[in-house]
């Protein structure tokens, strides 16, 4: 018979090696774990021991202080929940042990006392504050759609759309909308639509199911994910009947998926009715306002027609009259005084003309260039002058130079 060789190991070892074996498997460090609580510790430290199992097992767990803080204080000894998390062995006592991430109720019960108090939570912080809701684009050209591809919900939104408002174009962001992993999935959607370029508002829909396919849309990061959208959310979720966290976080929030799309896209056909309904009102106004101005336009001719009769148009053609005359009085006038004037200025121009001066006898004396001989020591024998006399001129010859001339004052 064959010998096998033995291999010494320390404590420390085996459990490094049994470590290194979980570690290895990618589903036990990645994994969802369902079962009842069966003990647990809220340790001062903030960390939470706790114990899961079912009808032939058990499994120990811890919650530590960081992911702890992030768990309403529902969990109670008998609840059925969701434990996400990895196995791992903890050395110190030589067990393996589930570390968990988060944990999120299963049962109705355990369900129901965690959404009223992260509601109570989230209310406080003003997530579902009336105030904070945006109003909605009335005739949006581009919405988002977040929910799967493969719904019913889907086909119900596209066939509003085409129905109502045809012209709109709708970006589908898929999502899972149900299950574990659909918080974080509708989160990381809303976070693209809200992004997308053109977007004016955001439909957020699923169809109906049972409580706990529609627990994802109580879920913590659904509900800061519409506050946090940069656009209007408008939810549809469920039945009638049901209403989620999410509806209190969204700008507006419709029973269904169908609702939610007529809340959304507006009706043509009644903007069609609206508008001409508006132009029978524009017609109306106008023919009132027009028939107002026609008997106002009736007065006032009936008056002018009653102060004609009356005299009133002689009487203001009299003072036309009156006022032509007393205008063309004083035209004259002043037309006269101006006469009188220019008459006087031409006499005085008169007097100071050469013209007046040559008229009683005097002539005056130019050289040939035409101008005029102030001394006769400027000329000599033999230049040619001109004389001027009051009725013309005639020329002669200079035969005599100039031997004497009259004394200035004081010299004989």
């Amino acid at each position: 018979m064959r010998e096998f060789r033995k291999t010494l190991l320390t404590v420390s070892e085996v459990n490094a090696r049994v470590e290194g074996l979980l570690g290895a498997d990618s589903l036990l460090q990645n994994c969802v774990v369902r079962g009842e609580i069966l003990e647990l510790k809220r340790h001062t430290s903030g960390h939470v021991y706790f114990t899961v199992g079912d009808a032939g097992s058990r499994l120990a767990a811890v919650l530590f202080r960081g992911d702890a803080v992030h768990v309403p204080q529902w969990p109670q000894v008998g609840d059925e929940v969701f434990v996400e998390g990895r196995i791992g062995v903890y050395a110190a006592r030589g067990t393996y042990q589930l570390y968990a991430r988060r944990l999120i109720p299963a049962g109705s019960g355990a369900q129901a006392r965690a959404k009223a108090e992260l509601q109570e939570r989230l209310a406080r912080e003003g997530l579902f504050d009336p105030r904070h809701k945006r109003p909605l684009p009335p005739w949006p050209m581009r919405v988002a759609l977040v929910t799967s591809p493969t719904g019913a919900a889907v086909r119900d939104v596209l066939k509003v759309s085409r129905k109502r408002c045809p012209a709109c174009a709708i970006l589908v962001v898929p999502a899972v909308v149900q299950g574990f992993e659909a918080p974080e999935s509708v989160a990381r959607a809303l976070g693209i639509a809200g992004s997308a370029s053109g977007v004016e508002v955001v439909l957020l829909v699923r169809g109906g199911g049972s409580r706990d396919d529609l627990a994802a849309f109580d879920d913590e990061r659904i509900v800061r994910a519409l506050r946090s959208c940069p656009v209007p959310v408008v939810t549809g979720v469920g039945h009638e009947v049901d209403q989620s966290l999410a509806d209190f976080a969204a700008d507006a929030a419709c029973s269904t998926p169908s609702a939610a799309a007529e809340r959304v896209f507006p009706d043509r056909h009644a903007l069609l009715s609206q508008l001409a309904l508006q132009r029978r009102h524009l017609c109306r106004s106008a023919e009132r306002r027009l028939g107002g101005l026609e008997q106002h336009l009736a007065q006032l001719r009936h008056r002018m027609t009653a102060a004609i009769s009356r005299g009133a148009l002689a009487e203001a053609e009299t003072r036309l009259v009156r006022a032509f005359q007393e205008l063309r009085g004083r035209m004259s006038q002043g037309i006269m005084r101006a006469e009188a004037r220019l008459g006087g200025l031409a006499a005085a121009l008169d007097v100071l003309s050469p013209l007046s001066v040559l008229s009683r006898g005097f002539i005056s004396c130019e050289d040939e260039g035409g101008h005029p001989v102030v001394s006769g020591a400027a000329l000599r024998r033999g230049d040619g002058v001109r004389l001027c006399f009051a009725d013309g001129k005639i020329g002669a010859e200079v035969t005599e130079e100039m031997t004497s001339h009259v004394p200035g004052p004081g010299k004989e």
